[in-house]
Protein backbone atom coordinates (compact mmCIF):
# COMPACT_ATOMS: atom_id res chain seq x y z
CA UNK A 1 0.00 0.00 0.00
CA UNK A 2 1.17 3.53 -0.67
CA UNK A 3 2.25 5.74 2.20
CA UNK A 4 1.29 8.73 0.07
CA UNK A 5 -2.48 8.63 -0.05
CA UNK A 6 -4.16 11.85 -1.20
CA UNK A 7 -1.07 14.05 -0.76
CA UNK A 8 -1.66 17.77 -1.00
CA UNK A 9 1.68 18.28 -2.69
CA UNK A 10 4.77 16.39 -3.65
CA UNK A 11 7.99 18.27 -3.34
CA UNK A 12 11.45 17.84 -4.76
CA UNK A 13 14.58 16.13 -3.63
CA UNK A 14 17.25 16.70 -6.24
CA UNK A 15 20.38 15.37 -7.78
CA UNK A 16 23.45 16.38 -9.93
CA UNK A 17 24.88 18.00 -12.98
CA UNK A 18 22.28 16.31 -15.08
CA UNK A 19 20.89 19.01 -13.67
CA UNK A 20 18.62 17.36 -11.30
CA UNK A 21 21.33 15.10 -10.04
CA UNK A 22 23.61 17.21 -7.91
CA UNK A 23 21.51 19.53 -5.92
CA UNK A 24 19.10 19.65 -3.10
CA UNK A 25 15.69 20.25 -1.76
CA UNK A 26 15.73 19.88 1.97
CA UNK A 27 13.18 18.10 4.12
CA UNK A 28 12.45 20.15 7.18
CA UNK A 29 10.96 19.68 10.62
CA UNK A 30 9.83 22.01 13.40
CA UNK A 31 11.41 21.10 16.74
CA UNK A 32 9.42 19.49 19.49
CA UNK A 33 12.40 18.54 21.64
CA UNK A 34 15.82 20.02 22.27
CA UNK A 35 18.83 18.35 20.63
CA UNK A 36 20.87 16.13 22.92
CA UNK A 37 24.04 17.39 24.58
CA UNK A 38 27.26 16.96 22.65
CA UNK A 39 28.87 13.57 23.32
CA UNK A 40 32.21 13.50 25.12
CA UNK A 41 35.28 13.85 22.89
CA UNK A 42 36.59 10.49 21.70
CA UNK A 43 40.12 9.42 20.78
CA UNK A 44 39.92 9.23 16.99
CA UNK A 45 43.65 8.88 16.33
CA UNK A 46 43.31 5.39 14.88
CA UNK A 47 40.85 6.73 12.30
CA UNK A 48 42.84 9.86 11.46
CA UNK A 49 46.00 7.82 10.90
CA UNK A 50 44.52 5.09 8.72
CA UNK A 51 46.06 4.40 5.32
CA UNK A 52 43.67 4.67 2.37
CA UNK A 53 44.17 1.91 -0.17
CA UNK A 54 43.14 3.23 -3.57
CA UNK A 55 42.13 0.83 -6.30
CA UNK A 56 39.69 0.17 -9.10
CA UNK A 57 36.18 1.54 -8.69
CA UNK A 58 34.28 -1.35 -10.28
CA UNK A 59 33.41 -3.01 -6.92
CA UNK A 60 31.77 0.24 -5.77
CA UNK A 61 29.16 0.38 -8.53
CA UNK A 62 25.55 0.35 -7.36
CA UNK A 63 23.75 1.22 -10.61
CA UNK A 64 24.12 0.54 -14.32
CA UNK A 65 25.25 4.09 -14.93
CA UNK A 66 27.94 4.23 -12.31
CA UNK A 67 29.18 0.79 -13.33
CA UNK A 68 30.09 2.40 -16.65
CA UNK A 69 31.47 5.55 -15.04
CA UNK A 70 33.50 3.63 -12.47
CA UNK A 71 35.20 1.54 -15.15
CA UNK A 72 37.05 4.72 -16.18
CA UNK A 73 40.78 4.21 -15.49
CA UNK A 74 41.11 7.89 -14.54
CA UNK A 75 39.17 7.39 -11.30
CA UNK A 76 40.21 5.52 -8.16
CA UNK A 77 38.14 4.31 -5.21
CA UNK A 78 38.63 3.32 -1.59
CA UNK A 79 36.87 3.21 1.76
CA UNK A 80 37.52 5.25 4.89
CA UNK A 81 36.63 3.66 8.21
CA UNK A 82 34.75 5.81 10.74
CA UNK A 83 32.98 5.10 14.04
CA UNK A 84 29.36 4.16 13.67
CA UNK A 85 28.74 6.05 16.92
CA UNK A 86 31.17 8.85 17.83
CA UNK A 87 30.40 8.43 21.52
CA UNK A 88 31.73 4.86 21.24
CA UNK A 89 34.82 5.11 19.06
CA UNK A 90 35.86 1.57 20.02
CA UNK A 91 32.53 0.11 18.95
CA UNK A 92 31.13 -0.78 15.55
CA UNK A 93 32.37 1.08 12.50
CA UNK A 94 30.96 2.40 9.23
CA UNK A 95 32.75 2.59 5.89
CA UNK A 96 32.61 5.71 3.71
CA UNK A 97 33.14 5.03 0.01
CA UNK A 98 35.33 7.66 -1.66
CA UNK A 99 36.30 8.27 -5.29
CA UNK A 100 39.02 10.53 -6.61
CA UNK A 101 40.40 11.97 -9.81
CA UNK A 102 44.12 12.32 -8.95
CA UNK A 103 45.79 15.71 -9.31
CA UNK A 104 47.75 16.32 -12.50
CA UNK A 105 50.14 18.95 -11.14
CA UNK A 106 51.85 19.87 -7.89
CA UNK A 107 49.29 18.76 -5.34
CA UNK A 108 48.04 21.32 -2.80
CA UNK A 109 45.79 18.71 -1.22
CA UNK A 110 42.35 17.22 -1.75
CA UNK A 111 39.14 19.00 -2.71
CA UNK A 112 36.28 17.16 -1.03
CA UNK A 113 32.96 17.58 -2.85
CA UNK A 114 29.35 16.96 -1.82
CA UNK A 115 26.67 17.42 -4.52
CA UNK A 116 23.64 17.76 -2.28
CA UNK A 117 20.53 15.74 -1.63
CA UNK A 118 20.84 14.60 1.01
CA UNK A 119 21.30 11.11 -0.46
CA UNK A 120 23.05 11.97 -3.73
CA UNK A 121 26.18 9.94 -4.46
CA UNK A 122 29.25 12.16 -4.44
CA UNK A 123 31.21 9.37 -6.09
CA UNK A 124 28.89 9.25 -9.09
CA UNK A 125 28.90 13.04 -9.33
CA UNK A 126 32.69 13.22 -9.50
CA UNK A 127 32.94 10.29 -11.92
CA UNK A 128 30.28 11.78 -14.18
CA UNK A 129 32.29 15.00 -14.40
CA UNK A 130 35.66 13.30 -14.89
CA UNK A 131 36.14 14.60 -18.47
CA UNK A 132 35.43 18.15 -17.26
CA UNK A 133 37.86 17.82 -14.35
CA UNK A 134 40.64 16.93 -16.79
CA UNK A 135 40.50 20.45 -18.25
CA UNK A 136 39.72 22.21 -14.97
CA UNK A 137 42.55 24.18 -13.32
CA UNK A 138 41.54 22.72 -9.96
CA UNK A 139 42.94 19.35 -11.05
CA UNK A 140 46.38 20.92 -11.38
CA UNK A 141 46.28 21.56 -7.62
CA UNK A 142 43.91 19.06 -6.03
CA UNK A 143 42.84 15.48 -5.99
CA UNK A 144 39.11 15.87 -6.68
CA UNK A 145 37.41 13.60 -4.13
CA UNK A 146 33.77 12.63 -3.90
CA UNK A 147 32.18 10.54 -1.18
CA UNK A 148 28.96 8.68 -0.53
CA UNK A 149 27.80 9.89 2.89
CA UNK A 150 26.89 7.16 5.37
CA UNK A 151 23.58 5.60 4.39
CA UNK A 152 24.10 6.40 0.70
CA UNK A 153 25.38 4.54 -2.36
CA UNK A 154 28.36 2.28 -1.72
CA UNK A 155 28.89 3.38 1.89
CA UNK A 156 27.82 1.38 4.92
CA UNK A 157 25.53 1.26 6.72
CA UNK A 158 23.16 1.39 3.75
CA UNK A 159 19.69 2.80 4.38
CA UNK A 160 16.91 0.77 2.79
CA UNK A 161 13.16 0.97 3.33
CA UNK A 162 11.40 0.42 -0.01
CA UNK A 163 12.25 -1.29 -3.27
CA UNK A 164 12.78 0.31 -6.67
CA UNK A 165 9.62 -1.43 -7.87
CA UNK A 166 7.69 0.25 -5.06
CA UNK A 167 9.21 3.60 -6.07
CA UNK A 168 7.96 3.02 -9.61
CA UNK A 169 4.48 2.50 -8.23
CA UNK A 170 4.64 5.77 -6.29
CA UNK A 171 4.87 4.04 -2.93
CA UNK A 172 7.06 4.71 0.07
CA UNK A 173 9.01 7.95 0.19
CA UNK A 174 9.37 8.45 -3.55
CA UNK A 175 7.03 11.43 -3.65
CA UNK A 176 9.47 14.18 -2.83
CA UNK A 177 10.80 16.38 -0.10
CA UNK A 178 7.71 16.65 2.09
CA UNK A 179 6.37 13.15 2.49
CA UNK A 180 2.75 13.05 3.52
CA UNK A 181 1.53 10.15 5.61
CA UNK A 182 -2.09 10.18 6.64
CA UNK A 183 -2.06 8.07 9.82
CA UNK A 184 0.08 7.15 12.81
CA UNK A 185 -0.04 3.52 11.63
CA UNK A 186 1.58 4.47 8.31
CA UNK A 187 4.34 6.33 10.16
CA UNK A 188 4.90 3.31 12.42
CA UNK A 189 5.07 0.93 9.48
CA UNK A 190 7.45 3.15 7.51
CA UNK A 191 9.87 3.47 10.43
CA UNK A 192 9.81 -0.25 11.15
CA UNK A 193 10.51 -1.10 7.51
CA UNK A 194 13.54 1.19 7.58
CA UNK A 195 14.82 -0.32 10.83
CA UNK A 196 14.44 -3.88 9.57
CA UNK A 197 16.02 -3.32 6.14
CA UNK A 198 18.86 -1.01 7.20
CA UNK A 199 20.57 -3.17 9.79
CA UNK A 200 18.76 -2.14 12.94
CA UNK A 201 18.15 1.02 14.91
CA UNK A 202 21.81 1.88 15.56
CA UNK A 203 22.65 1.74 11.87
CA UNK A 204 19.55 3.63 10.75
CA UNK A 205 19.96 6.43 13.27
CA UNK A 206 23.68 6.92 12.61
CA UNK A 207 23.21 8.73 9.30
CA UNK A 208 22.44 12.30 10.40
CA UNK A 209 24.46 15.30 9.28
CA UNK A 210 26.17 15.67 12.66
CA UNK A 211 27.94 12.37 12.06
CA UNK A 212 28.62 13.22 8.40
CA UNK A 213 30.52 16.33 9.51
CA UNK A 214 32.62 14.20 11.88
CA UNK A 215 33.23 11.78 9.01
CA UNK A 216 34.45 14.66 6.86
CA UNK A 217 37.14 15.49 9.40
CA UNK A 218 38.32 11.91 9.48
CA UNK A 219 38.41 11.90 5.67
CA UNK A 220 40.46 15.10 5.75
CA UNK A 221 43.05 13.56 8.02
CA UNK A 222 43.11 10.18 6.27
CA UNK A 223 43.61 11.94 2.92
CA UNK A 224 46.71 13.54 4.39
CA UNK A 225 45.39 17.11 4.49
CA UNK A 226 46.19 19.38 7.41
CA UNK A 227 43.21 21.55 6.50
CA UNK A 228 40.04 20.91 4.53
CA UNK A 229 39.18 22.31 1.11
CA UNK A 230 35.51 21.66 0.38
CA UNK A 231 32.91 22.34 -2.30
CA UNK A 232 29.33 21.81 -1.15
CA UNK A 233 26.22 22.24 -3.25
CA UNK A 234 22.82 22.86 -1.65
CA UNK A 235 22.51 20.32 1.20
CA UNK A 236 26.29 20.22 0.88
CA UNK A 237 26.24 23.85 2.08
CA UNK A 238 24.71 22.64 5.34
CA UNK A 239 27.47 20.20 6.14
CA UNK A 240 30.00 22.76 4.89
CA UNK A 241 28.73 25.39 7.33
CA UNK A 242 28.51 22.84 10.13
CA UNK A 243 32.10 21.81 9.47
CA UNK A 244 33.30 25.42 9.41
CA UNK A 245 31.71 26.09 12.80
CA UNK A 246 32.69 22.74 14.34
CA UNK A 247 36.28 22.53 13.09
CA UNK A 248 37.26 26.14 12.21
CA UNK A 249 40.90 25.37 12.95
CA UNK A 250 40.85 22.70 10.22
CA UNK A 251 39.41 24.87 7.43
CA UNK A 252 41.47 25.92 4.43
CA UNK A 253 38.72 26.88 1.94
CA UNK A 254 34.98 26.21 1.77
CA UNK A 255 32.61 27.01 -1.10
CA UNK A 256 28.87 26.94 -0.34
CA UNK A 257 26.94 26.94 -3.63
CA UNK A 258 23.14 27.16 -3.49
CA UNK A 259 23.28 27.80 0.23
CA UNK A 260 20.53 26.76 2.64
CA UNK A 261 19.34 29.60 4.87
CA UNK A 262 20.76 28.89 8.36
CA UNK A 263 18.57 31.45 10.12
CA UNK A 264 15.08 30.15 9.32
CA UNK A 265 13.19 27.51 11.21
CA UNK A 266 12.83 24.43 9.09
CA UNK A 267 9.13 25.02 8.45
CA UNK A 268 9.75 28.61 7.40
CA UNK A 269 12.53 27.44 5.10
CA UNK A 270 10.16 24.95 3.48
CA UNK A 271 7.67 27.72 2.82
CA UNK A 272 10.40 29.90 1.30
CA UNK A 273 11.43 27.05 -1.00
CA UNK A 274 7.97 26.36 -2.30
CA UNK A 275 7.39 30.07 -2.82
CA UNK A 276 10.56 29.93 -4.91
CA UNK A 277 9.17 27.10 -7.03
CA UNK A 278 5.97 29.07 -7.63
CA UNK A 279 8.00 32.10 -8.66
CA UNK A 280 10.00 29.97 -11.10
CA UNK A 281 6.79 28.50 -12.52
CA UNK A 282 5.35 31.97 -12.97
CA UNK A 283 8.46 33.00 -14.93
CA UNK A 284 8.18 29.86 -17.05
CA UNK A 285 4.52 30.60 -17.72
CA UNK A 286 5.28 34.17 -18.80
CA UNK A 287 7.97 32.93 -21.16
CA UNK A 288 5.67 30.23 -22.54
CA UNK A 289 2.81 32.69 -23.04
CA UNK A 290 4.80 34.47 -25.76
CA UNK A 291 4.03 31.53 -28.06
CA UNK A 292 0.51 31.05 -29.41
CA UNK A 293 0.72 27.26 -28.92
CA UNK A 294 1.74 27.43 -25.24
CA UNK A 295 -0.02 24.56 -23.40
CA UNK A 296 -0.35 26.84 -20.36
CA UNK A 297 -2.17 29.48 -22.40
CA UNK A 298 -1.30 33.03 -23.29
CA UNK A 299 -2.42 34.55 -19.98
CA UNK A 300 0.34 33.86 -17.40
CA UNK A 301 -1.94 34.57 -14.45
CA UNK A 302 -4.08 31.61 -15.50
CA UNK A 303 -1.16 29.21 -15.95
CA UNK A 304 -1.50 27.43 -12.60
CA UNK A 305 -5.13 26.58 -13.34
CA UNK A 306 -4.15 25.42 -16.82
CA UNK A 307 -1.45 23.19 -15.33
CA UNK A 308 -4.04 21.55 -13.08
CA UNK A 309 -6.41 21.12 -16.01
CA UNK A 310 -3.67 19.24 -17.88
CA UNK A 311 -2.38 16.97 -15.12
CA UNK A 312 -5.39 16.38 -12.85
CA UNK A 313 -6.95 13.82 -15.23
CA UNK A 314 -3.81 11.70 -14.80
CA UNK A 315 -5.07 10.70 -11.35
CA UNK A 316 -7.73 8.53 -12.99
CA UNK A 317 -6.34 8.13 -16.50
CA UNK A 318 -2.51 7.97 -16.57
CA UNK A 319 -0.84 8.22 -19.98
CA UNK A 320 1.75 5.82 -21.43
CA UNK A 321 5.41 6.71 -21.17
CA UNK A 322 6.73 4.64 -24.05
CA UNK A 323 8.66 2.18 -21.87
CA UNK A 324 5.79 0.12 -20.50
CA UNK A 325 5.05 2.42 -17.58
CA UNK A 326 2.39 5.07 -17.13
CA UNK A 327 2.63 8.69 -15.99
CA UNK A 328 0.27 9.50 -13.15
CA UNK A 329 -0.67 12.77 -11.48
CA UNK A 330 2.04 13.01 -8.83
CA UNK A 331 4.83 11.77 -11.08
CA UNK A 332 3.81 14.52 -13.51
CA UNK A 333 3.88 17.11 -10.74
CA UNK A 334 7.31 15.89 -9.61
CA UNK A 335 8.51 16.17 -13.21
CA UNK A 336 7.23 19.73 -13.57
CA UNK A 337 8.79 20.74 -10.26
CA UNK A 338 12.13 19.17 -11.16
CA UNK A 339 12.12 21.11 -14.41
CA UNK A 340 11.94 24.37 -12.47
CA UNK A 341 15.43 23.91 -11.05
CA UNK A 342 17.08 25.39 -14.14
CA UNK A 343 15.78 27.72 -16.84
CA UNK A 344 17.50 25.48 -19.38
CA UNK A 345 14.91 22.79 -18.56
CA UNK A 346 11.81 24.95 -18.93
CA UNK A 347 11.35 24.00 -22.62
CA UNK A 348 11.21 20.33 -21.54
CA UNK A 349 8.43 21.13 -19.07
CA UNK A 350 6.45 22.97 -21.73
CA UNK A 351 6.98 20.22 -24.31
CA UNK A 352 6.07 17.57 -21.74
CA UNK A 353 2.78 19.26 -20.85
CA UNK A 354 1.87 19.54 -24.53
CA UNK A 355 2.63 15.82 -24.89
CA UNK A 356 0.36 14.94 -21.97
CA UNK A 357 -2.49 16.74 -23.68
CA UNK A 358 -1.74 14.63 -26.76
CA UNK A 359 -1.75 11.41 -24.69
CA UNK A 360 1.96 10.81 -24.02
CA UNK A 361 4.01 11.00 -20.83
CA UNK A 362 7.44 10.41 -22.35
CA UNK A 363 9.10 13.79 -21.75
CA UNK A 364 7.72 14.34 -18.26
CA UNK A 365 8.79 10.81 -17.35
CA UNK A 366 12.29 11.69 -18.57
CA UNK A 367 12.32 14.65 -16.19
CA UNK A 368 10.87 12.59 -13.35
CA UNK A 369 13.42 9.80 -13.81
CA UNK A 370 16.32 12.21 -14.10
CA UNK A 371 15.13 13.84 -10.90
CA UNK A 372 15.49 10.56 -9.00
CA UNK A 373 18.42 9.35 -11.16
CA UNK A 374 16.37 6.33 -12.20
CA UNK A 375 18.31 4.34 -14.78
CA UNK A 376 17.01 2.30 -17.68
CA UNK A 377 17.41 -0.76 -15.45
CA UNK A 378 14.84 0.67 -13.02
CA UNK A 379 17.43 1.31 -10.29
CA UNK A 380 17.25 4.65 -8.46
CA UNK A 381 20.58 6.40 -8.02
CA UNK A 382 19.22 9.03 -5.59
CA UNK A 383 17.69 7.23 -2.65
CA UNK A 384 14.51 8.70 -1.11
CA UNK A 385 14.92 6.32 1.84
CA UNK A 386 18.34 7.73 2.76
CA UNK A 387 17.05 11.26 2.28
CA UNK A 388 14.32 10.68 4.84
CA UNK A 389 16.60 8.84 7.27
CA UNK A 390 19.15 11.66 7.23
CA UNK A 391 16.49 14.29 7.72
CA UNK A 392 14.85 12.39 10.56
CA UNK A 393 18.16 12.62 12.42
CA UNK A 394 18.61 16.28 11.47
CA UNK A 395 15.47 17.83 12.99
CA UNK A 396 12.51 16.79 15.15
CA UNK A 397 9.25 15.55 13.68
CA UNK A 398 6.25 17.80 13.43
CA UNK A 399 3.02 16.92 15.17
CA UNK A 400 0.03 16.13 12.91
CA UNK A 401 -1.31 19.62 13.65
CA UNK A 402 2.00 21.22 12.65
CA UNK A 403 2.36 19.06 9.55
CA UNK A 404 -1.16 19.84 8.39
CA UNK A 405 -0.71 23.55 9.08
CA UNK A 406 2.51 23.52 7.04
CA UNK A 407 0.63 21.89 4.17
CA UNK A 408 -1.85 24.76 4.26
CA UNK A 409 0.93 27.36 4.26
CA UNK A 410 2.65 25.72 1.30
CA UNK A 411 -0.62 25.50 -0.64
CA UNK A 412 -1.03 29.24 -0.13
CA UNK A 413 2.43 30.25 -1.37
CA UNK A 414 2.68 27.59 -4.10
CA UNK A 415 -0.77 26.95 -5.57
CA UNK A 416 0.72 24.93 -8.42
CA UNK A 417 1.36 22.19 -5.82
CA UNK A 418 -2.11 22.34 -4.26
CA UNK A 419 -4.09 19.45 -5.73
CA UNK A 420 -6.03 18.46 -2.64
CA UNK A 421 -9.58 17.25 -3.16
CA UNK A 422 -10.51 17.02 0.52
CA UNK A 423 -9.23 17.92 3.97
CA UNK A 424 -6.61 15.47 5.18
CA UNK A 425 -4.63 15.32 8.42
CA UNK A 426 -0.98 14.69 7.65
CA UNK A 427 1.60 12.87 9.75
CA UNK A 428 5.29 13.56 9.53
CA UNK A 429 7.48 10.81 8.06
CA UNK A 430 9.76 11.03 11.10
CA UNK A 431 6.91 10.69 13.61
CA UNK A 432 7.85 7.14 14.64
CA UNK A 433 11.63 7.34 14.22
CA UNK A 434 13.45 5.32 16.88
CA UNK A 435 15.82 8.09 18.05
CA UNK A 436 15.59 11.87 18.43
CA UNK A 437 17.54 14.15 16.08
CA UNK A 438 21.09 15.26 16.77
CA UNK A 439 20.94 18.92 15.78
CA UNK A 440 18.66 21.87 16.48
CA UNK A 441 16.37 24.11 14.46
CA UNK A 442 17.63 26.44 13.12
CA UNK A 443 20.46 24.02 12.57
CA UNK A 444 23.62 26.19 12.57
CA UNK A 445 25.34 27.27 15.76
CA UNK A 446 28.08 29.81 15.12
CA UNK A 447 30.71 29.92 17.90
CA UNK A 448 32.47 33.02 19.06
CA UNK A 449 35.79 33.61 17.38
CA UNK A 450 37.02 33.76 13.85
CA UNK A 451 35.97 31.38 11.11
CA UNK A 452 38.31 31.24 8.09
CA UNK A 453 37.02 33.09 5.03
CA UNK A 454 34.39 31.11 3.13
CA UNK A 455 32.77 31.81 -0.25
CA UNK A 456 29.00 31.57 -0.69
CA UNK A 457 27.65 31.45 -4.25
CA UNK A 458 23.97 32.39 -4.56
CA UNK A 459 21.76 32.66 -7.65
CA UNK A 460 19.09 35.37 -7.59
CA UNK A 461 16.40 33.13 -9.14
CA UNK A 462 17.28 29.93 -7.32
CA UNK A 463 13.94 28.25 -6.48
CA UNK A 464 15.26 25.58 -4.12
CA UNK A 465 17.60 27.67 -1.98
CA UNK A 466 16.40 31.25 -2.39
CA UNK A 467 18.95 34.03 -2.75
CA UNK A 468 18.03 35.54 0.61
CA UNK A 469 19.36 32.35 2.19
CA UNK A 470 22.71 32.77 0.47
CA UNK A 471 22.94 36.29 1.83
CA UNK A 472 22.10 34.99 5.31
CA UNK A 473 24.68 32.20 5.05
CA UNK A 474 27.48 34.57 4.09
CA UNK A 475 26.54 36.88 6.97
CA UNK A 476 26.34 34.03 9.49
CA UNK A 477 29.81 32.77 8.58
CA UNK A 478 31.31 36.24 8.13
CA UNK A 479 32.32 35.14 4.65
CA UNK A 480 32.34 36.42 1.10
CA UNK A 481 29.26 36.42 -1.15
CA UNK A 482 29.14 36.04 -4.94
CA UNK A 483 25.71 36.97 -6.33
CA UNK A 484 24.81 35.33 -9.63
CA UNK A 485 22.01 36.69 -11.79
CA UNK A 486 19.93 33.89 -13.29
CA UNK A 487 17.23 31.28 -12.80
CA UNK A 488 18.87 28.10 -11.59
CA UNK A 489 19.75 26.12 -8.49
CA UNK A 490 23.50 26.63 -7.84
CA UNK A 491 26.05 27.80 -10.36
CA UNK A 492 29.65 26.55 -10.24
CA UNK A 493 30.25 24.21 -13.22
CA UNK A 494 26.48 24.02 -13.70
CA UNK A 495 25.67 27.29 -15.40
CA UNK A 496 28.26 27.70 -18.16
CA UNK A 497 29.47 30.92 -16.55
CA UNK A 498 33.18 31.65 -16.91
CA UNK A 499 32.71 34.49 -14.43
CA UNK A 500 31.45 32.14 -11.69
CA UNK A 501 33.96 29.42 -12.49
CA UNK A 502 36.93 31.79 -12.47
CA UNK A 503 36.01 33.35 -9.11
CA UNK A 504 35.42 30.00 -7.41
CA UNK A 505 38.64 28.52 -8.80
CA UNK A 506 40.73 31.56 -7.80
CA UNK A 507 39.38 31.25 -4.28
CA UNK A 508 40.01 27.51 -4.02
CA UNK A 509 43.50 27.71 -5.51
CA UNK A 510 44.83 31.04 -4.23
CA UNK A 511 42.42 31.77 -1.34
CA UNK A 512 41.44 35.07 -3.00
CA UNK A 513 37.81 36.12 -2.51
CA UNK A 514 35.94 38.49 -4.83
CA UNK A 515 35.42 42.14 -3.99
CA UNK A 516 32.40 43.02 -1.88
CA UNK A 517 29.29 43.23 -4.06
CA UNK A 518 30.73 40.97 -6.76
CA UNK A 519 28.20 39.69 -9.29
CA UNK A 520 28.14 37.33 -12.26
CA UNK A 521 25.35 36.33 -14.64
CA UNK A 522 24.34 32.99 -16.10
CA UNK A 523 23.96 32.86 -19.88
CA UNK A 524 20.35 32.85 -21.03
CA UNK A 525 20.90 30.74 -24.14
Amino acid sequence: MSFLQKPRWRGTMVGGLALVAALLVVTACTPTTAPPDDPPAADLGQFHDQDIEWGACDPFATTQENAVLYANPNVECATVEVPLDYSDADGDTAEIAVLRVPAKGERTGSLLVNPGGPAVSGNTFIARLEPAWQTNPLLENFDIVGFDPRGVGASTPKVDCFSDAEYDRGEGFVGGAVYTLTSKEEADEAAQRCIDASGGEAALTSVGSTNVVQDMDIMRAALGDEKLSFLGYSYGSEIAAMYATTFPENVRAIVLDGAVDPTLTSSDFRVSQFAGFQAAFDKLAAQCAEASDCPLGTEPEEATDRLHDIIRPLADAPVPTGDGRELGLYDALAAVTSGLYAEADWPLVIAGLAEVEAGSGATLTLLRDRYFERGADGVYGTDPDANVAIRCMDAPARTPEEQTALAERIAEVAPLLDLSEADVEYHHECASWPEPPTRGDPWLEVPEGDIPMTLTVSVTGDPATPHSGGVAMAEALGGSLLTVEGNQHAAYLLGRSDCVNDIVEKYLIDLEVPAEGATCALPTE
